[in-house]
């Protein structure tokens, strides 16, 4: 009856374990097979009758075959649950000799016979190349990638996501997500991960907010984030795309401040135009009285009040003056039309403007480059190069006759114009000060003018994209030096 009953038992572990969709072994401390189930069959091309009695290292590639015993021999010294090859890949050899990849789970078994050890084995070839597949389409992706289990420990990432943030692969793969959190984050970052696992779907983080990610240098960049649920042999994970937007904030700060100063250019025209309306008009009426108080009582004034009245035509037309520069100075370049001309052709049309100046002086202009063609604002450039040479002129030395060399330099992505003079120069510490509008340097008994052809010159660079500086030594002269941007 008792072996009956143990009969029983082992026909119903045997349909048991052939009824399992995994090739089952069944092994004893010796390494001989004691069992394999229909799946085993399948798996490694044998009957079950050629692998029982058999050295279970049958079923591995040779070179495994020598250290195995030992392991099994450790295994038989503590028995537990346990997976193989954590890891590692792991291999098996088919009939065929051909070989594959597995997973394999061990089971102690107690039975009258002794402890004998349970294997569960997956061909995982088809996981492995899944695997690939996505790891290629990941690598592939023009953005950082990062895939995060619910635990936001990284289990993959891409090779951009080594360019983004500087770390090797080994570096991130098992490491907490935090390693690429500012400290400021890590605090609420662990609740967006658990909300994101309770209701996983495809979404974008940080809408409406700045978000932050850390470089292994320790620097920061602003970061958009997409997330996507994805469903792995380990269960629900997280595929996080990362865009570095650095680039585009600085556009938009760029783009923001460009309307600020385009705003701000709006008010200063608004300015222009009253100063030209509401501030001309009383001044003309108060010189025309003016005019007629001196011309009906000269005889009647002395010497000290036709003095005054004088001085007085002279401030109002001097503030005129003030406030027609400045009107111009506003509307600079505001009817401007681009168009590709020869940068010798404006030059030679700015130095026939001033033929009459340069005459005078005794002045001498020189086109020493060979000049580019620019896609520019052809009556900004000409004012530009007008103002330049006039400013070298003016600011002659006593005594010398002015000698002007125009120079132009390729530096491939703009092109960079001197104008070079042997003036009176300028002290280091006005470098600055003398593009800024209204500053003067000389008594205007000096030298003329209003102080405002230098601004108007940095401002017409700076509508081509350029910056505009000055190189100097006292006595000797000045060279100015400004760029020109190629696209506009």
């Amino acid at each position: 009856m008792e072996n009956e009953q143990f009969k029983h038992t082992e026909l119903t572990f045997q349909l048991m374990v052939d009824s399992v969709p995994n090739a089952i072994i069944l092994v004893n401390k010796e390494g001989k097979i004691a069992y394999v189930n229909n799946q085993a069959e399948i798996l490694f091309g044998y009957k079950r009758f050629d692998l029982i009695g058999r050295k279970v290292e049958q079923l591995l590639p040779n070179r495994y075959r020598k250290n195995h015993p030992e392991f099994r021999e450790i295994f038989f010294l503590n028995p537990t649950v346990r997976n193989m090859g954590v890891g590692r890949e792991l291999f098996a050899l088919r009939k065929d000799d051909t070989e594959f990849l597995v997973e394999i789970g061990l089971n102690p078994i107690v039975t009258v016979d002794g402890t004998l050890v349970l294997a569960s084995i997956i061909d995982i070839t088809e996981r492995k190349k899944a695997e690939e597949r996505f790891k290629l389409v990941v690598d592939s992706a023009p953005n950082a990638m990062i895939l995060v289990n619910d635990k936001g420990e990284i289990a993959l990432v891409n090779n951009e996501v080594k360019t983004l943030f500087g770390y090797q692969e080994k570096e991130l793969v098992g490491q907490h997500l935090h390693i690429l959190i500012p400290s400021r984050f890590q605090s609420k970052h662990k609740g967006f991960i658990e909300l994101f696992f309770m209701h996983p779907q495809k979404r974008s983080m940080g809408v409406g907010r700045e978000l932050f990610a850390l470089r292994k240098d320790g620097t920061e960049i602003p970061v958009e984030i997409g997330l996507n649920p994805i469903e792995t042999i380990d269960g629900l994970m997280v595929l996080a795309s990362i865009i570095d937007i650095t680039e585009r904030k600085k556009q938009e700060a760029s783009y923001k401040k460009q309307v600020e100063l385009e705003s701000k250019n709006k008010e200063l025209e608004n300015f222009a135009y009253l100063a030209s309306h509401d501030l001309q008009e009383p001044l003309r009426t108060l010189s025309n009285y003016i005019q007629i108080l001196k011309d009906e009582n000269i005889d009647q004034l002395n010497t000290i009040g036709k003095k005054s009245l004088n001085r007085m035509l002279v401030a109002i037309n001097r503030m005129n003056g003030l406030i027609s520069v400045l009107l111009d100075f506003s509307r600079l370049g505001r009817n401007r039309t681009l168009a590709y001309k020869n940068c010798k052709d404006i030059i030679e049309e700015a130095i026939a403007d001033l033929t009459s100046l340069i005459t005078k002086n005794d002045a001498e202009v020189i086109i020493e480059d060979e000049m580019p063609t620019l896609n520019v604002y052809e009556i900004e450039m000409r004012q530009l190069f007008e103002n330049l040479v006039n400013n070298s002129i003016k600011f002659k030395q006593k005594g010398k006759k002015p000698m002007i060399k125009i120079k132009a330099k390729d530096l491939t992505d703009r092109w960079m114009f001197s104008i070079i003079d042997n003036g009176i120069g300028i002290e280091e510490k006005n470098y600055d000060r003398i593009f800024q509008i209204f500053q003067r340097l000389h008594k205007r008994t000096q030298y003329s003018g209003y102080g405002i052809g230098l601004s108007n010159c940095k401002r017409i660079v700076e509508l081509h994209k350029g910056e505009i500086w000055i190189e100097s030594e006292v006595g000797k002269g000045s060279t100015f030096n400004f760029t020109i941007a190629n696209q506009l």
